[in-house]
């Protein structure tokens, strides 16, 4: 093999992704939000170890305020919306 590969990164993400595919056999739709919704949870709410407990967004610098942050990026995404239609 040429020069080092890491790929733990790829490696987890794959773990998570199978891990819940197990657990949703029972859809009978392929085509539905939950691939997105988890995509969404990963990137806005779940804590990673790797990055000092921060979510991705955090480490990016978007900061999602609230109690309860799926509400308030459903109510973010939909005041966007709202904006696009307005222009």
């Amino acid at each position: 093999m040429h020069g080092d590969h890491n790929n733990n990164k790829m490696e987890r993400l794959n773990g998570e992704v199978r891990g819940r595919e197990k657990v949703m056999l029972g859809l009978e739709r392929v085509n539905t939000s939950i691939l997105p919704g988890y995509q969404i949870y990963h990137n806005y709410m779940r804590l990673h170890e790797g990055i000092a407990n921060l979510t991705p967004a955090e480490k990016c610098g978007i900061k999602v305020e609230g109690e309860n942050k799926w509400v308030t990026l459903i109510q973010n995404a939909k005041r966007e919306k709202d904006d696009q239609k307005d222009t």
